[in-house]
């Protein structure tokens, strides 16, 4: 019998849940960071980014295949220990913590900004974590299920984000290759950063239904989540001035305030309303990979528990700390930093060190 039989999610749920963490928060400031490192030839370091985590996701993929019921909590005891094992099991577990937190305050800060600006973050907290809390108790079969139905809700935003390239000038994308390939290779890194989130296939993994089709759904997940940055990227870059997209903190949503309706003003705010369900599925998968990780830890089946106390917190904390925008970006690099090594450097390591470890064990798991 299969470990996680009534938890299992489709091979469509499970693409959504990982495109979902992808495209987050990042998006709203990604055209600027290229912009400010590569000028309007930041979008090739998307494709390449892509290319890079197509080839990581896809060796997370293949040492996942060779223990099929287990997620990465399981493996860090299965080869490393007890002592170092439990050592990586927390470095995951706190990693998915500073996602969880980086993703929930950036969330609360930009609707305090574009939205609610008058609202108390301890509230707009509440808020966020009443479904979180219902979602993510419910286990990965419905973030699956949310993923997928946020997706569908959402599929008109990337066209509508599109309608101000009928005002910009194709010209500001010429020459290509302008400055040379030096800034784009080292626009390359705040890219592949871009498409964090494909790592927490080390824990939805043993929930996938049908493993057979892992690495294609993989590779569509990355590719969905590069088309939406390559659309708002080039549009930005082809409506403002390359100049400008630097200057600009939240460029993604500068971009909505030109769009303009005669029945509806500040279309930005309904467009922002809707992209809080998008940033909830990059939040709610790191609390429960989080929260999961903790029950695994000290051992309880159900993590029902330690996500009330997880919840507990994050709103008790709230009250006392609202972080500026330095502090967002702040706990932003931090994120990069750790995200970095553990989504790409980690998986490489990992799947060396399995395979030489099966490979003396002639084959046989442990």
């Amino acid at each position: 019998m299969k470990r996680y039989q009534f938890n299992e999610i489709t091979t469509m749920q499970y693409i959504f849940l990982i495109s979902g963490t992808q495209v987050g928060i990042g998006i709203l400031s990604l055209p600027a960071q290229l912009a400010d490192i590569a000028n309007t030839d930041g979008w090739i370091a998307i494709v390449m980014g892509w290319i890079i985590s197509i080839i990581a996701s896809t060796i997370i993929i293949k040492t996942m295949e060779k223990h099929e019921q287990d997620t990465i909590f399981d493996l860090s005891r299965r080869y490393f220990g007890r002592i170092f094992g439990t050592f990586l099991h927390l470095a995951f577990v706190a990693y998915a913590l500073l996602a969880s937190i980086t993703v929930v305050f950036t969330s609360i800060h930009i609707t305090q900004v574009w939205v609610l600006p008058n609202t108390p973050n301890y509230l707009i907290m509440m808020l966020f974590m009443l479904p979180g809390f219902f979602i993510t108790r419910n286990g990965v079969r419905v973030l699956g299920r949310y993923a997928e139905v946020v997706f569908y809700l959402t599929l008109w935003m990337p066209i509508l984000i599109a309608v101000p390239l009928q005002k910009g000038t194709i010209l500001h994308m010429l020459p290509m290759l302008k400055e040379g390939w030096a800034p784009i290779i080292q626009a390359v890194k705040t890219t592949v950063l871009s498409f964090l989130g494909f790592e927490l296939a080390f824990v939805f993994y043993p929930f996938l239904k049908e493993k057979k089709h892992a690495v294609k759904a993989m590779v569509i997940a990355n590719s969905i989540s590069a088309f939406t940055f390559l659309l708002i990227t080039i549009t930005c870059f082809i409506f403002f001035s390359p100049d400008e997209t630097p200057s600009l903190i939240w460029p993604t949503l500068s971009l909505l305030k030109t769009i303009e309706f005669s029945f509806i003003e500040r279309f930005e705010v309904i467009f922002l309303s809707f992209y809080l369900f998008v940033m909830s599925t990059t939040g709610i998968p790191y609390i429960f990979t989080t929260v999961f990780g903790i029950s695994q830890l000290i051992g309880k089946k159900d993590h029902t528990i330690v996500l009330l106390v997880a919840v507990c917190i994050f709103i008790f904390t709230s009250f006392l700390y609202n972080p500026s925008y330095s502090h967002i970006q702040t706990m932003g690099s931090w994120w990069e930093r750790y995200g970095l090594w553990g989504a790409y450097f980690f998986p490489i390591g990992l799947f060396i060190y399995t395979s030489i470890a099966r490979w003396f064990q002639g084959g046989k798991n442990k």
